[in-house]
């Protein structure tokens, strides 16, 4: 079951049949979400996000089996916690974005 918490206010996503699909519409439009396409063609507007669906498929995703809905939002919600806090970040230096942020402050 998805969340009632307030996440986002848009989503972008590609034009894909999966982000077209009308139960997606309409559960955007349900919990006032709007949604924002990509224009056909240009996969550069979406990189950030087609980089990070890559990561969580290859280095979560195919790695799981789930016993049910709430065992996989369990799981997803402990490997994205490590992912952003706790994982070596090249961009950063290879340290883990936690550990750069207590430097800072």
């Amino acid at each position: 079951m998805i969340s009632n918490k307030r996440i986002s206010q848009s989503i972008r996503c590609d034009n894909d049949s999966e982000y077209l699909s009308g139960e997606l519409i309409s559960w955007a439009e349900k919990h006032q979400i709007t949604m924002f396409y990509i224009q056909p063609g240009k996969p550069a507007q979406n990189t950030c996000v087609k980089r990070f669906n890559r990561t969580i498929r290859r280095k979560w995703l195919y790695l799981q089996l789930f016993d049910s809905v709430e065992h996989a939002q369990e799981l997803a919600t402990q490997w994205l916690r490590i992912y952003t806090n706790e994982r070596s970040n090249t961009v950063i230096g290879g340290i883990p974005p936690k550990q750069l942020t207590q430097a800072i402050h």
